[in-house]
């Protein structure tokens, strides 16, 4: 598990510059396992390009992962990654999407854009949504590896979407993680190679934010009951800070279980 001190050092730059790579961290059997997985999903569920510049017309996307197999169930709670997000967010983070994002030969690169931009708030702000990209396959500059404008999170504005910034392109190989602050100008690059960029887009927001894919209905509950206790709270089934979230302050993971008659501590028994 990824220790106190390396997951601060991470957040701290994400807080500095924006973003951060976590280098290797994943299991080689598991990036194996993923590749394999999405392949096969994605003939199953017959995927095609959106017909958007922003999604891409020659990308194939798959989204609500947790509803389409045990092994993506690994990535939202993984030991050197979700330490980092905790940090940035805080331990009441949920889990907003969970997609896979495979970028063929000849895309364009997508629009540029902050991940939070629809959600109403000032810029600059505290961190409400911390995502993260899992490299499947290496991301190179060739193959459409994600442009990220450093430092553009602690700017008043939203970039235009195919405006010119100078930017780094986040290289890295297969098993490594790109994490960064959801108010980070970025995008996905062009993909001029003959190999296609697979990652997995793993986004999480602040306990307080509605997720961006609808987790409680997307994921079936008798699947959600097998999840660890954690995943089952990152994905809704909890309480924030003692009041979020509540049904009739009782903590919605507890409903999972028909005999359970547990009630929920609330914030307002802190008052006595």
């Amino acid at each position: 598990m990824a220790g106190d001190t390396d997951a601060a050092v991470a957040a701290r730059e994400i807080g500095e510059r924006g973003w951060t790579i976590l280098e290797g961290v994943i299991e080689d059997d598991l990036i194996r396992e993923l590749a394999d997985d999405l392949r096969s999903l994605e003939a199953r569920l017959g995927t095609v390009p959106a017909q958007n510049r922003f999604e891409g017309r020659g990308t194939l996307r798959v989204y609500n992962l947790l509803a389409h197999g045990d092994v993506y169930a690994r990535i939202p709670v993984h030991a050197a990654v979700l330490p980092v997000v905790d940090a940035v967010l805080d331990p009441g983070c949920l889990v907003s999407s969970l997609s896979s994002i495979s970028i063929e030969p000849g895309e364009k690169a997508q629009p540029w854009h902050a991940d939070d931009q629809l959600i109403p708030l000032p810029r600059p702000h505290v961190p409400i949504v911390c995502n993260t990209m899992w490299a499947i396959t290496d991301f190179t500059g060739a193959n459409g590896a994600t442009r990220l404008v450093e430092g553009s999170h602690r700017d008043a504005a939203f970039p235009e979407p195919f405006g010119d910034y100078d930017h780094v392109v986040a290289e890295m190989a297969a098993g490594s993680v790109l994490v960064w602050n959801g108010s980070l100008w970025h995008c996905g690059g062009a993909n001029t190679s003959d190999a296609r960029r697979v990652g997995i887009a793993m986004n999480y927001c602040a306990g307080w934010v509605r997720q961006q894919e609808n987790q409680q209905l997307g994921v079936p509950p008798e699947t959600v009951a097998r999840f660890p206790k954690r995943l089952q709270r990152l994905v809704g089934y909890g309480v924030y800070n003692g009041l979020v979230g509540h049904i009739d302050k009782r903590d919605p993971r507890d409903l999972l279980a028909a005999s359970s008659t547990e009630r929920a501590a609330m914030v307002w028994d802190s008052l006595r």
